[in-house]
C-alpha cells in the first residue's frame, strides 16, 4: 500500500484545499483553520484564492467525495474480513458507504444536500481504484492491527473533517 501513499495524499490534499476554501466555514476543518490562523486571515485567504481561482459547482462539491473514495478504496480495498468461513473484501465498502451517505442526506437523516453527481464521481473514482488495487494481495482487517490497518482507518476518519457544524 506503500506505493499508493502520494495519488492518496495528492488526493486527501485537494480535498483539503477544496474545503478550506470553497466550502462553508462551518465545516469542522475549516473551524481549526481559523483556530490555527485566526479567523480574519482566514477570510481574506478565502477571498484571495477564491477570486484567483473560480471553480465549477461539480469541482467544489463532488470532486472531494469522489477523491475520498478513491482514497478509502485504496486503502481498505487490500483487507477482508472473516465471517465464518467467507472472506468478505473490504472493497465495496466505500461506494456503499457514499451511497448510504448520499441516501441519507436525502431522506433528511444527515445535513447536506443529496446530489446524483456526487454519487457519480464516488463511482468513477471506486472504479479507478479497483483498478489500480486490483492485483494487490489481500490481509484480514486489524488482524494483526499494522501501518496499513492504520492508515485505512485514518482515511475514514477523515471525512469526519467535513462535518458542518453549527
Amino acid at each position: 500500500m506503500k506505493k499508493y501513499a502520494l495519488p492518496i495524499v495528492l488526493s486527501l490534499l485537494v480535498c483539503l484545499f477544496i474545503y478550506v476554501f470553497y466550502r462553508t466555514e462551518k465545516t469542522l476543518v475549516n473551524k481549526i483553520v481559523m483556530a490555527l490562523v485566526s479567523p480574519d486571515t482566514y477570510y481574506r485567504l478565502k477571498y484571495f484564492v477564491t477570486s484567483a481561482l473560480p471553480l465549477n459547482d461539480w469541482l467544489v462539491f463532488s470532486l472531494p467525495g469522489g477523491l475520498w473514495v478513491f482514497c478509502i478504496t485504496i486503502t481498505s480495498g487490500v483487507f477482508y474480513v472473516k465471517v465464518g468461513e467467507r472472506r468478505l473484501s473490504l472493497s465495496f465498502l466505500p461506494i456503499l458507504l457514499a451511497v448510504f451517505m448520499e441516501l441519507s442526506q436525502l431522506f433528511g437523516i444527515t445535513n447536506g444536500r443529496f446530489d446524483w453527481m456526487d454519487i457519480v464521481f464516488s463511482g468513477m473514482f471506486w472504479v479507478l481504484a479497483l483498478i489500480r488495487i486490483r492485483n494487490e494481495p489481500k490481509m484480514r482487517l486489524l488482524w494483526p492491527f499494522n501501518f496499513e490497518s492504520a492508515i485505512c482507518a485514518t482515511t475514514y476518519s477523515i471525512v469526519y473533517l467535513a462535518h458542518v457544524c453549527y
